[in-house]
């Protein structure tokens, strides 16, 4: 078959960025944000002046949860952790897929996970309630000026690969030909829909790991920040909701660490692992899972 990737000897590392002074609500004006800012213009505003049907919505919402895995399972227990193993192949189809969701390119969302890792509601975390509120934590950090380009002394496990690095170039091409398909599939009603609705609904339970899981929920587990679990956000985000546990032991491809903890991430992982396009997922060890883990950092 294609090529392996080789997994690292050892977890990768959070790499620090710069140390940046704490900010709270929005930045100043970047131009690099108004696709941004236009699209959720559109979904609030482009609903009203086109069609609604029930099929519409269960479009976005389908189209949501296909992307919402994309980002689950590659861009963050992927490309962010490593957690398993996979092709070269399988790697770029992978990222090409996560770029649908419109969230940059695999090495930016990847070097600046692993800051946040690494800073974890301390001074230098790229998205802290505590320190700079609930708005900056949200979504105020991606539309400041320090953070539209990608670190990337932050990923150099992935730079390696040129084909990654041009999709992080140009990561918006995927994203704009699956809204030019959604137009050319069913007109302007599927485009509001399918992608400019889905689009922004997916980035705001995607941001809600950033900012409510440090704020509400179940702390099982001692670490050193404030990440806590949430059944909601988990049931929403197929996974991401079982925070404390991830920020306990990130290097665990699944995040549910209990039977009742349900991660539907892992369970398609595992489905991906049964047909042989990834493999070796990472589970977290008893001692782990009982709580008997030592944190160092």
């Amino acid at each position: 078959m294609s090529q392996r990737v080789p997994e690292p000897s050892r977890p990768v590392a959070a790499v620090d960025l710069h140390e940046q002074p704490l900010q709270r609500g929005f930045p100043k004006w970047d131009w690099r944000s108004l696709p941004f800012v236009l699209m959720h213009a559109g979904a609030v505003v482009l609903p009203f002046f086109t069609t609604f049907s029930w099929n519409l919505v269960a479009l976005a919402i389908g189209l949501y949860l296909v992307r919402m895995f994309a980002l689950t399972g590659f861009y963050h227990r992927y490309f962010s952790h490593r957690s398993f193993k996979t092709s070269r192949a399988f790697q770029f189809v992978m990222a090409v897929w996560g770029l649908t969701c419109v969230q940059k390119g695999p090495l930016w969302w990847a070097a600046n996970h692993r800051h946040h890792h690494k800073h974890s509601d301390q001074h230098g975390d790229v998205h802290s309630p505590g320190l700079q509120g609930f708005i900056w934590a949200h979504m105020g950090w991606i539309m400041g000026d320090d953070w539209h380009d990608t670190n990337l002394e932050g990923v150099q496990d992935l730079v390696k690969y040129p084909e990654l690095r041009w999709l992080d170039t140009y990561h918006l091409v995927p994203g704009v030909a699956m809204g030019v398909l959604c137009y050319l599939i069913g007109g302007f009603p599927v485009l509001v829909w399918g992608f400019i609705v889905s689009t922004v609904i997916n980035w705001h339970v995607t941001f809600m790991i950033n900012s409510l899981t440090h704020m509400f929920g179940r702390r099982r587990y001692p670490t050193k920040d404030d990440s806590r679990n949430s059944f909601i956000l988990a049931i929403l985000t197929l996974g991401e909701g079982w925070h404390n546990n991830h920020h306990y032991y990130q290097s665990s491809t699944r995040q549910g660490f209990f039977w009742w903890e349900i991660d539907i991430t892992y369970y398609l992982l595992k489905g991906l692992a049964a047909v042989g396009l990834i493999w070796d997922l990472r589970e977290p060890p008893q001692h782990v899972v009982e709580g008997r883990l030592r944190q160092t950092a």
